[in-house]
């Protein structure tokens, strides 16, 4: 009796067990699940900063316009170097250019007398034949007025004679004339031939001290030349061209000026305080209003130099 007994509470125990398992795993999925929707809910958190990204942008565009103000600082420093140094052979090229059109002018101008006194020499050649061809017909003239047969041929022949003697005064002194215009032009000739020698001689001092600047020059130039447009790549088109605009029609070739005692460094025109506040800034590039130079403050001077 006891051994049947024992078996329904045998029985009776794994039903409790089975309870307990599945009481753990109700608080296990219990408990995992509000696990799960806690990391899904964190995720996008983590992930999108909008404040700090803004902050970024804005620091990124600062410095994009202070890089441009700076390059285009450096860009007016690196042109005005480049016009100081064509400035100092700039006046040479203009001599040898005068020069060489001085020379040119006098070479012209000897050659068109030279053809003129040919043309002289041929005009008194002409007038010395002439004269010979007026004596011979005088000649002929006295030999027929030995057999002539009445008064009247005698008059008309003697008219005829009269008549070469004048053609011999005239072309005479047509031809002193013509030496003597060719005199002058023989004179003339040498001293433009004169002048011409000395103008070539200058010109090849003028020519030697050219060669000598721009051998001295020359790579310094192409190094300015080369930075020049190594700064130009951090400028956008658009800023490049009105650039070049303002320098073609300053006077001095300014285009970024640097303000002193309040006041712009190209036209010297006094800047309002709320002006200067906002070039300093460096947020946004600033023109004079009154000269539409592009203005920059000590700090850009300072980062340059």
């Amino acid at each position: 009796m006891a051994k049947t007994t024992g078996k329904p509470i045998a029985t009776s125990k794994p039903s409790k067990l089975m309870k307990k398992d599945a009481s753990k795993e109700k608080r296990t999925s219990t408990k995992e699940t509000p696990v799960a929707e806690q990391v899904v809910e964190t995720k996008p958190l983590i992930s999108v900063p909008p404040v700090v990204k803004s902050d970024t942008s804005e620091d990124k565009t600062e410095v994009t316009i202070e890089k441009k103000l700076i390059a285009l600082y450096s860009l007016q420093q690196i042109d005005s170097q480049i016009d100081k140094i064509r400035i100092i052979r700039g006046e040479l090229p203009l001599e040898v250019q005068d020069l060489e059109d001085e020379i040119a002018g006098l070479e012209t101008r000897i050659d068109n007398y030279i053809q003129e006194t040919v043309a002289l020499d041929r005009s008194v050649s002409d007038k010395k034949n002439a004269i010979k061809d007026s004596q011979a017909l005088i000649k002929k003239y006295e030999d027929q007025q030995q057999n002539v047969r009445n008064n009247r041929e005698y008059d008309s022949l003697t008219k005829e004679i009269e008549y070469q003697n004048l053609e011999i005064q005239l072309s005479e002194k047509r031809i002193k004339e013509f030496q003597a215009t060719l005199d002058l032009k023989q004179e003339e000739i040498e001293n433009y031939q004169k002048q011409l020698q000395d103008r070539k001689n200058d010109i090849e001092i003028k020519r030697n001290e050219l060669e000598d600047i721009i051998a001295e020059t020359e790579k310094e130039e192409q190094e300015l030349i080369k930075n020049s447009e190594e700064n130009r790549k951090y400028i956008e088109e658009r800023l490049l061209t009105a650039y070049t605009r303002i320098r073609k029609n300053a006077r001095n070739g300014l285009a970024v000026v640097q303000i002193e005692r309040d006041a712009c460094g190209g036209c010297f025109n006094k800047i309002p305080p709320q002006h200067q506040l906002d070039i300093r800034m460096h947020k946004k590039i600033i023109v004079c209003e009154y000269c539409g130079r592009i203005l920059v403050d000590d700090g850009i001077v300072n980062a340059v130099n």
